[in-house]
C-alpha cells in the first residue's frame, strides 16, 4: 500500500503548514504522495477551509505523479478537467468517489478493495484489509 500525506502532514496535523507549496514540497521529497486541497477561480489556489496560498497549474503537472488532487469548487474542476495527467476529485460525505484516474477515494470505516485509497486516523496503526493506498495526517 502506499502512504498518502494529508495536506502534507506525515506526523500529525500541522494546520499552519497544510497545503503551503513549500510543506507540499517538503513531504514529496521525503518520498510521500500527498493530498492537497485546490480551489478555483480565475487562478488555482491551495487551502483546505479558503484559498490560501496562489498555486500554478506547473506546480501540480510537475508533481502529478504524487498528487491526489481535493478540488474543493466546481471551478477547481473545471480547470483541472483541461489536464488529463492530473489524479483529481471532489467528494465531502461521500463513502465513494471515484479520482480522475480511476481510484476509489474511501471514506473512513467504509469497505475497500485493490483501487481503494482510505482515509484514516493513524496510517501507523492501521490492520484492516489490503488496499491500493491509506491517506492520513500521521504516516510515520
Amino acid at each position: 500500500m502506499i502512504l498518502i500525506s494529508h495536506r502534507g502532514n506525515i506526523s500529525g496535523p500541522n494546520p499552519e503548514k497544510e497545503n503551503h507549496p513549500d510543506y507540499i514540497i517538503e513531504t514529496l521529497s521525503k518520498g510521500y504522495d500527498v493530498e492537497i486541497d485546490v480551489w478555483g477561480d480565475k487562478e488555482l489556489w491551495l487551502g483546505h477551509d479558503k484559498p490560501q496560498y496562489k498555486c500554478s497549474v506547473s506546480f501540480l503537472i510537475n508533481n502529478y505523479q504524487k498528487l491526489w488532487i481535493h478540488c474543493k469548487n466546481l471551478i477547481a474542476i473545471d480547470i483541472l478537467s483541461e489536464f488529463k495527467v492530473l489524479n483529481y476529485f471532489w467528494h465531502q460525505n461521500d463513502d465513494f468517489t471515484l479520482t480522475s484516474k480511476n481510484f476509489i477515494w474511501t471514506y473512513p470505516g467504509k469497505h475497500v478493495c485493490n483501487k481503494s485509497v482510505l482515509v484514516v486516523d493513524d496510517a501507523r496503526e492501521y490492520a484492516g484489509p489490503i488496499c491500493f493506498g491509506l491517506c492520513s495526517d500521521y504516516l510515520r
